[in-house]
């Protein structure tokens, strides 16, 4: 399988450089300075999106064609031509200074395939398809953010503050690990916890949840 091994990457503070206007056209600029990335932008266009783009802190436009060299520093690079020169350029640049590529459709020229991705808070979903299909992967990203309401965030956020509250009055790792699944499970708990989030009724879930644990 293609891409089989999905990780997320730390980007934060990190050079990301976007070639190229269908990569900018699909956001792919947008998604790095989202992660936290130092974005340098390389394209003509779309014109709308490069001047929106020039307004943010963290990131650089240069409004020309890529030359190498323009990976110099980078983590990250994410490539767009219809110029097949172009696409290998980048790529070989790319290979000699340890940078990781996705030249977009071309899967020979990318380390890692990007998933379409729904975030709430700092729950983030991938999707991906390994590249076969970025269309069914965006699809189903849709359909998961008519699922995943914005609750899931504050949901991540009260488990997470709880789980760092509790983790002196559980040290044992599998007592730990065996107290949460409980509290976490089945679903309709967990939709208990949700329903109450979604009324606003933060505290009143802590509570549920430390008494779930066993600690309240």
């Amino acid at each position: 399988m293609a891409f089989g091994y999905p990780v997320s990457l730390e980007v934060a503070g990190r050079r990301a450089v976007v070639v190229g206007e269908e990569a900018v056209a699909q956001g792919k600029a947008d998604a790095l300075l989202e992660a936290g990335a130092e974005v340098t932008v390389v394209s003509t266009g779309p014109l709308e999106d490069l001047a929106r783009l020039e307004r943010h802190p963290r990131a650089t436009v240069l409004r020309r064609p890529y030359r190498p060299g323009d990976l110099a520093r980078a983590f990250v690079c994410v490539a767009s031509s219809p110029d097949p020169e172009t696409r290998e350029a980048v790529f070989r640049e790319a290979r000699a200074r340890g940078v990781l590529v996705n030249v977009m459709d071309d899967p020979a020229r990318c380390d890692f395939a990007a998933p379409a991705v729904l975030r709430r808070g700092d729950l983030v979903v991938a999707v991906s398809t390994g590249g076969r299909s970025p269309a069914l992967a965006r699809w189903l990203r849709l359909w998961l953010s008519r699922t995943l309401g914005p609750e899931w965030g504050g949901l991540l956020e009260l488990v997470g503050s709880v789980r760092e509250e509790t983790l002196a009055a559980l040290p044992d790792l599998r007592e730990r690990a065996r107290r949460w699944r409980r509290a976490l499970d089945p679903a309709d708990d967990l939709e208990e916890l949700r329903g109450l989030l979604r009324q606003g009724r933060r505290e009143e879930a802590r509570q549920l949840l430390l008494a779930r644990l066993e600690l309240a």
